[in-house]
């Protein structure tokens, strides 16, 4: 995997919530865009600052984190 270099997270901004590489934007503002059917065409048109890469890196980033992350409150599945 790439390195993550767009994503930072500072606790001075944004409550410490990752974002791209000094923007206020949070990973979390452009997988909600996605998640709500927005194309990454529609996500860079909105926020003009943004790079195709750090909506790609957005997307890795969260892949990771959740990979780390144990559910125990989640049913097993057969």
């Amino acid at each position: 995997m790439k390195p993550l270099d767009r994503i930072t997270i500072n606790p001075e901004i944004c409550l410490g919530q990752p974002t791209i590489r000094g923007t206020r934007i949070t990973v979390s503002t452009i997988l909600k865009l996605l998640a709500s059917g927005k194309t990454v065409q529609e996500v860079l048109e909105a926020y003009p600052e943004l790079e195709a890469e750090d909506i790609y890196q957005a997307l890795a980033y969260a892949a990771w984190h959740v990979s780390e992350q144990v559910h125990p409150d989640l049913p097993e599945q057969a």
